[in-house]
C-alpha cells in the first residue's frame, strides 16, 4: 500500500479535544520539515538545471490535480509580484483548467494527454522545465505530460510524497518527500501539501535570486501594488543610498521598482 493511503497513526479523532487535535496536527506538521530536508539534494540538483535554461529565455511549469495543483498555480502566482517577472515565467497548470483551484473537476486528473496538450498550446520547448506535482505520485494527467515532455527532450521534475511511484519514474530528478500517513487518513491536503509548498517555495526563491531578482536579501524587484510595499520599497532605498524618505519615494515612484531606482541614482552620481 503506498504510503500516502496508509491509516492514520491517530485514531478516534471525532472523540478528541480540539487541544488534543491541534497538538496531534502540530506533532505531525513537525515531521514534514525534516521529510523536505532529507529531499534537499535532488532539488539542488533540479534547481541547477533550471537555472542556465532560464538564462536562455527558458519557463517553468508546475503541472498537479486537486491541492497539488492549487499549490502549483498558488506559486507561481506569486512570482511576479514578489520578483516582478512576467507571469509567463513560472505558469501553474491544473487539470480541468481555470475553474479546478476553486471547485474541482470530475475526472479531469485522469486524462492522459490533456497535460502535455496544454504544454503544446503554450508553444513549450527544449528550455522549459516541467515539474510534476502529486502526493500519490500516480496522478494520470501529470504522469501522460512529464512522459511527453521527456521524449521532447524537455527536462521533468517531480515533488511526491511516495517512493518508487510511477510519476517518479516519468521524471528526470525526482523529488520523493516522504511525510508518512496523514493525520486523517489519505488527506494529502495536510502533510504533503505542507511540504509541496515547501519545496515549491525553495524551487522559485532560489532559481530568482540566482537570476539577479533578489539584491543583498531584499524583493529589489517587487511590484508596487499597494502602499505597504511602496513603503517598504522607500526604506530599503533611504538604507541604501542614505537619502530622506520623501527623496527615496520620489525615485521609487519614478522609476517603478527599488533597483531601478537604485542603479538610475548611482548612474547619476557617476557622471
Amino acid at each position: 500500500m503506498q504510503i500516502t493511503e496508509q491509516s492514520s497513526l491517530y485514531d478516534n479523532l471525532e472523540k478528541k479535544s480540539v487541544r488534543e487535535i491541534l497538538e496531534d496536527i502540530n506533532r505531525e506538521d513537525q515531521k514534514v520539515a525534516l521529510a523536505v530536508q532529507k529531499a534537499i539534494p535532488q532539488i539542488e540538483l533540479l534547481v541547477n538545471q533550471i537555472v542556465p535554461r532560464m538564462k536562455q529565455g527558458g519557463r517553468i511549469f508546475y503541472m498537479g490535480a486537486g491541492t497539488s495543483g492549487r499549490l502549483g498555480v498558488l506559486d507561481a502566482s506569486e512570482i511576479p509580484p514578489t520578483f516582478g517577472m512576467p507571469p509567463t515565467w513560472i505558469i501553474g497548470l491544473i487539470a480541468g483548467g481555470d475553474p479546478a483551484p476553486r471547485n474541482p473537476v470530475e475526472n479531469a486528473e485522469d486524462d492522459t494527454r490533456r497535460g502535455w496538450e496544454e504544454l503544446v498550446e503554450h508553444h513549450i520547448n527544449d528550455k522549459d522545465t516541467v515539474i510534476g506535482i502529486a502526493a500519490s505520485g500516480t496522478t494520470p494527467y501529470v504522469i501522460g505530460a512529464l512522459h511527453a515532455a521527456r521524449e521532447h527532450g524537455i527536462l521533468t521534475g517531480c515533488i511526491t510524497s511516495n517512493p518508487d511511484s510511477p510519476m517518479a519514474a516519468e521524471a528526470d530528478v525526482p523529488i520523493e518527500m516522504i511525510v508518512g500517513p496523514e493525520y486523517v487518513t489519505g488527506s494529502s491536503r495536510m502533510k504533503s501539501g505542507t511540504g509541496q509548498k515547501m519545496i515549491l517555495n525553495m524551487i522559485s526563491t532560489s532559481v530568482m535570486i540566482q537570476l539577479g531578482r533578489v539584491k543583498g536579501n531584499k524583493m529589489v524587484n517587487m511590484q508596487l501594488s499597494n502602499h505597504k510595499l511602496v513603503e517598504r520599497g522607500t526604506r530599503m532605498i533611504m538604507e541604501e543610498l542614505g537619502l530622506e524618505h520623501d527623496h527615496a519615494q520620489k525615485l521609487l515612484l519614478l522609476y517603478g521598482s527599488v533597483k531601478k531606482a537604485i542603479d538610475a541614482y548611482q548612474h547619476s552620481k557617476n557622471y
